[in-house]
């Protein structure tokens, strides 16, 4: 290989090495949820977080099922499984209003534990891209969080790549806080009434 070759090819090298190290928290966040997402995989536990498992479990354990359910929600969020499934199996299980506040409580639950595990690994990951877009959605982050989080929350719930995406933001514990719990009801309870609507219409109370 010649001089000018070497040349190029070690700078070539470099510049990976810096891209590595400027998002090495990055690279971290996404390693967890790979080697997650894996886990479940082969211990199966993925494939018994669907509506009928969730459902039986509320319906046979009162009280155990709802602890379960919390629990189950949380780790659903980490490996991307949609909340509405979960909210689903608690109207079909209790009815409209208790699975409504019971969803309630595991998603705020659920985006805590998130927002925590993941500042931990990641920090403030995101502010650190050049992405001119990335930039001025994290400048209107900064200027209104609560605002931004109940907006987020009211268009996409406990979506997991939101929760992600906030946790390495940068923006204070508070202010996610605050916005999930203001963001969260009003979704949750048209879901509700949608789930409980449709139950009626097919009889599967």
């Amino acid at each position: 290989m010649s001089e000018p070759a070497k040349s190029a090819e070690a700078a070539r090298r470099a510049s990976l090495l810096e891209l590595a190290r400027r998002h090495q928290r990055l690279l971290a966040v996404v390693a967890f949820l790979l080697v997650l997402l894996a886990l479940f995989q082969l211990t199966g536990l993925r494939s018994q977080m669907n509506l009928g498992y969730i459902h039986d479990q509320l319906v046979e354990h009162p009280v155990a099922g709802l602890l379960l359910f919390v629990a189950l929600f949380c780790l659903g969020n980490l490996i991307q499984i949609p909340g509405w499934i979960f909210l689903a199996a608690a109207v079909l299980a209790l009815d409209q209003w208790a699975g409504g506040v019971a969803t309630y409580v595991a998603a705020c639950t659920s985006c805590g534990l998130t927002f925590v595990l993941i500042r931990l690994l990641g920090a403030d990951a995101l502010q650190k891209l050049q992405n001119p877009l990335a930039r001025r959605v994290l400048q209107g982050l900064d200027a209104r969080p609560v605002f931004s989080v109940v907006l987020a929350r009211m268009l996409f719930q406990t979506l997991p790549a939101l929760n992600y995406a906030l946790a390495m933001s940068g923006i204070k514990l508070r202010h996610y806080a605050l916005g999930t719990v203001l963001g969260l009801p009003l979704p949750i309870a048209l879901y509700c009434y949608f789930f409980e609507s449709l139950a009626k219409a097919l009889n599967i109370h």
